[in-house]
């Protein structure tokens, strides 16, 4: 049959991405305290296209995609070395976004539950393997202002850390999870007990935090690890009684 997209193109216009996005996959992932877990990934797939080419094949794109293992360094990087050779490509590109599950333990009655945390792992291989991971962890923030003014309490809310990265190293999602869980007012859980409710809420008023001392607290953190050669932070908090939302952010260079 006519192989229109491998027909000669004219017009000279290289293209950065060419491929396949919001394909819906399941994916097997490595766990760091289960071994592996699965979940389902959202799915981005491109190449470079070079400037004589009409077009790219995209069924070979969900071809590459099936012999995906479970998920890290080395399986992205078979993949995407696979793409490069299969679409006759300098460049590829692989985006994986997932909910990932970690469980956690209450502080008082230890009771465990799942919680879910928003992921993006990204690569992209040319001469050499670029990996990025993001992920955004539920936090919860306390105001030092109202606790300063108010004559009892303080306004709380639940806050995001967005944390992404790019590190020399497998760097596992739970400890990302940490470093927000540090650098906020108190950490969220997926269950809780009252005596849990009172620690929590508690931690949170011993440890008021704006936005801005929070990315700050994480920026520590993320500096301190040699694998991590690039991040950057945003926390997000979702105020309690203010009609807008408060945010703060912090990418590494500033030292």
């Amino acid at each position: 049959m006519k192989d229109v997209q491998g027909e000669k193109d004219l017009r000279c216009v290289p293209l950065k991405h060419v491929g396949i996005k919001d394909l819906r996959w399941p994916i097997e992932l490595r766990d760091k305290t289960k071994g592996t877990q699965h979940t389902v990934a959202k799915v981005t797939l491109a190449v470079d296209l070079p400037h004589d080419m009409r077009g790219t094949h995209m069924s070979r794109f969900v071809e590459c995609l099936q012999t995906l293992g479970p998920v890290g360094l080395h399986e992205i990087e078979n993949i995407l070395d696979t793409l490069k050779e299969r679409l006759q490509a300098e460049k590829a590109l692989l985006q994986l976004e997932f909910p990932y599950f970690i469980t956690k333990v209450a502080p008082v009655s230890g009771q465990t539950a799942p919680m879910d945390i928003d992921c993006i792992y990204t690569a992209e291989k040319g001469a050499e393997l670029k990996w990025k991971i993001c992920a955004e962890i539920p936090v919860q923030t306390l105001c030092p202002c109202s606790k300063e003014i108010s004559s009892y309490g303080a306004h709380n809310q639940r806050a995001f850390a967005k944390i992404e990265i790019a590190a020399s190293d497998m760097v596992w999602i739970e400890e990302l999870v940490d470093i927000a869980d540090a650098g906020a007012s108190s950490p969220v859980y997926g269950l809780l007990k009252r005596p849990d409710e009172k620690f929590v809420t508690e931690m949170a008023y011993d440890n008021p935090r704006f936005v801005e001392d929070a990315v700050r607290e994480i920026a520590l953190r993320l500096e301190e690890d040699k694998r991590i050669t690039w991040y950057r932070c945003e926390v997000e908090s979702v105020e309690s009684i203010h009609n807008h939302n408060a945010f703060a952010v912090v990418e590494k260079g500033w030292k």
